[in-house]
């Protein structure tokens, strides 16, 4: 008779072969064994509703139908090539008429590695070497990347502080460190250093909103001081709206990043600029000096392109983002009106397409004052959750468009549960 394995004996088996028992990604004390639409299952059988989708690219949730038939179609005739292929140019032009900023796209298989190439473009194109980034903004798991994503201990600005082991001190030096949500430091910056090649900016930093006038501020001082404008949309395109955070804030930057949403479930992910910016990959145009070299065995497989294609088909059908955006509100609502009802002190910060709840009576602009005033609560709160059947990051929560309204019902149930046990 086939043995079949429980949770625990699948974290034995994990704390056996990976470092800290996992990968590296979310808590190594659940196993999940499969997911459809709204929901995924662990390896007991338990069940959740599923606000971690990924952490992100499942929008349309697990196991599309359509998205399923086109994938299905494809893998017959090829799963990577190492090659240029038609899906793959397909989805380039999808996104070029999508995001503004792009007019032209190369991709590769992950966030971090289009976060990656991003900054190495915005110094080939300028020839300096500085990057201004904010404390606490995401960008991947590159060197420049992991400075002050989340210090531990505060330090003058701009003063960048390592995450990681391994990083060469030279590294810190050529990145400088900003509050997110205030101009007047940006500026500063750019009025002492004169070597800045960009600024490079979540637009909704994890799940820190900008200031109203905040990103179009960023794109005024840039265009003063000749410094290219990074968008990170690794996370917001094709979330906050179908032109991502450049169409949902009417701010266009000189280079973005894309991911997640972009591969539809599967490893893809893209940068893109104008031609101008974009030729720097391209040898014959800017020779050997200015070329940067880029390639990835993954980039634009077919695959990952055709999950793109459809996600992207169906994110255009009318109404798509209006559904999506009043899950979303239903769900704020069911926690601001619980907690409220209790008595709990809280701040709900995001876009009703990303958000989560800070239990705190102070305001959330940046990475220094978005936190719980006692960390324990929000540990309790999560816990309670899941317990009542709720998958979510213990600082995101993700909207999909698979959720039903008896998923926002069992949601309801697990909130009050949630609020009871912290109050």
């Amino acid at each position: 008779m086939l043995k079949i394995n429980t949770q625990a004996e699948w974290i034995d088996r994990a704390n056996a072969v990976l470092p800290a028992g996992g990968f590296g990604n979310f808590d190594p004390g659940i196993i999940i064994s499969r997911g459809e639409g709204s929901r995924v299952w662990d390896e007991d059988g338990n069940e959740y509703i599923d606000y971690l989708i990924g952490s992100g690219p499942m929008l349309l949730g697990h196991g599309h139908p359509e998205v399923m038939e086109a994938v299905l179609e494809q893998l017959p005739k090829g799963m990577t090539f190492f090659a240029n292929n038609a899906k793959g140019i397909e989805l380039a032009e999808a996104i070029i008429e999508a995001v503004p900023c792009c007019e032209q796209v190369r991709f590769v298989a992950s966030g971090g590695e289009a976060d990656m190439y991003a900054i190495r473009l915005a110094r080939a194109y300028t020839g300096r070497d500085k990057i201004l980034k904010f404390e606490g903004g995401y960008h991947g798991m590159s060197a420049e990347a992991q400075m002050s994503l989340a210090p531990s201990r505060q330090v003058n600005f701009p003063q960048a502080v390592p995450d990681s082991a391994g990083i060469p001190q030279g590294v810190a030096d050529q990145m400088l460190i900003a509050p997110f949500n205030d101009l007047d430091a940006v500026e500063a910056l750019l009025n002492e250093h004169g070597d800045i090649a960009a600024i490079m900016v979540e637009p909704l930093q994890r799940i820190i909103p900008p200031m109203p006038g905040y990103l179009q501020g960023l794109r005024d001082l840039c265009d003063k001081h000749n410094v290219l404008l990074i968008f990170d949309e690794i996370v917001t395109g094709f979330r906050l709206a179908y032109g991502g955070a450049q169409e949902r804030y009417g701010v266009t930057p000189d280079i973005c990043t894309m991911g997640k949403i972009t591969g539809g479930g599967f490893p893809l992910a893209a940068l893109g600029a104008r031609a101008d910016i974009m030729k720097h990959f391209d040898k014959s145009q800017v020779g050997e000096g200015g070329w940067l070299m880029q390639l990835g065995t993954l980039s634009g497989n077919p695959v990952a392109s055709v999950a793109g294609l459809k996600t992207m088909e169906i994110l255009r059908r009318d109404g798509t983002y209006d559904r999506l955006r009043d899950i979303g509100a239903r769900l704020q609502n069911m926690l601001a009106d619980t907690l409220n009802e209790a008595g709990i002190a809280h701040q709900i910060c995001g876009d009703v397409t990303l958000f989560d709840v800070y239990f705190t009576s102070s305001d959330c602009r940046d990475y220094r004052s978005a936190k719980h005033d006692d960390p324990k609560r929000n540990v309790l709160f999560n816990d309670v959750l899941r317990a009542h059947g709720i998958f979510k990051s213990p600082g995101k929560l993700y909207p999909s468009l698979a959720i039903t309204k008896a998923d926002l019902e069992q949601t309801q149930y697990a909130i009050q549960q949630a609020v009871s046990a912290i109050s």
